[in-house]
């Protein structure tokens, strides 16, 4: 199956694993019609049950994973919309049946970086750039807030989150949030073997694994934290002057000027 015109999306019949690739060159930027078909490609791999594992990245003749959300959807008239449908896509990536696999070749920012951590293992290259940038803009991740601090601790968390610095692959393998680094050049052999690897498994035992560490990882329920932190968003940052100011200063290309309100 080959999916709509910004994601490509397909399961060949003889092989168990959903491949999506982010097909909107040259940075796959994120907006509400790709974030939907993501999450359509998503929720109808739940029903595919033949599938062992998906797999995430970034089509041919694109520089990044995703460098993030289209500040376009971050206004006040349809931030609800994007994050409704965003928040939707990646708890539908955590909470899969079957692995799921972000292979990062490139940058993985601000929503991309955070698509990227809704998935049980990120992959990456030499390549790979991590960071959540919001607070640059005056603004903060609502789905890295929740799934970073699990990922790599909450004092790394905080130094990343609060800085809106960027870390190298190296880096962020160091930190924990990448599983395994791949070749520099031509990665995708060594890809090919992780994800046989893991196909090579029972599809049941898989399954079963991956509902054991949800439990294993569990403290309050991640979707009440994701939607607590969406509500914060929603009803206390986007009532700020500044987080408009850093959208408008971000799309004229100058600097912002902070009001501290």
């Amino acid at each position: 199956m080959r999916g709509p015109m910004h994601i490509e999306w397909w399961r060949r019949p003889d092989d168990p694993v959903a491949w999506l690739w982010l097909n909107r060159p040259p940075l796959n930027i994120l907006h509400i019609a790709m974030l939907e078909e993501i999450d359509a490609a998503l929720a109808a791999s739940a029903t595919d049950h033949g599938i062992k594992a998906i797999v995430v990245g970034a089509a041919e003749g694109c520089r990044a994973f995703s460098a993030g959300v289209d500040v376009a959807d971050h206004t006040a008239n349809r931030v609800a919309s994007m994050l409704t449908v965003f928040h939707r896509a990646c708890l539908r990536l955590r909470d899969a049946a079957v692995p799921t696999i972000a292979f990062v070749d490139g940058a993985a920012l601000g929503g991309g970086c955070e698509l990227a951590l809704a998935c049980d293992l990120v992959v990456a290259t030499p390549r790979a750039r991590f960071g959540q940038p919001e607070i640059k803009l005056a603004a903060f991740a609502p789905v890295a807030s929740v799934l970073l601090a699990e990922a790599i601790g909450t004092k790394r968390a905080a130094d990343w989150l609060l800085t809106g610095r960027t870390l190298t692959a190296e880096d962020a393998a160091a930190a924990g949030l990448v599983s395994r680094l791949l070749p520099d050049v031509d990665p995708k052999p060594a890809l090919d073997a992780l994800v046989a690897e893991l196909t090579a498994s029972s599809g049941a035992a898989l399954r079963l694994a991956k509902r054991a560490l949800r439990i294993g990882a569990a403290g309050d329920d991640t979707a009440a934290r994701l939607t607590r932190a969406e509500r914060l968003y929603l009803d206390d940052l986007m009532a700020t002057e500044d987080v408009h100011e850093g959208l408008a200063a971000f799309a004229g290309r100058r600097p912002a000027a902070w009001r501290d309100r």
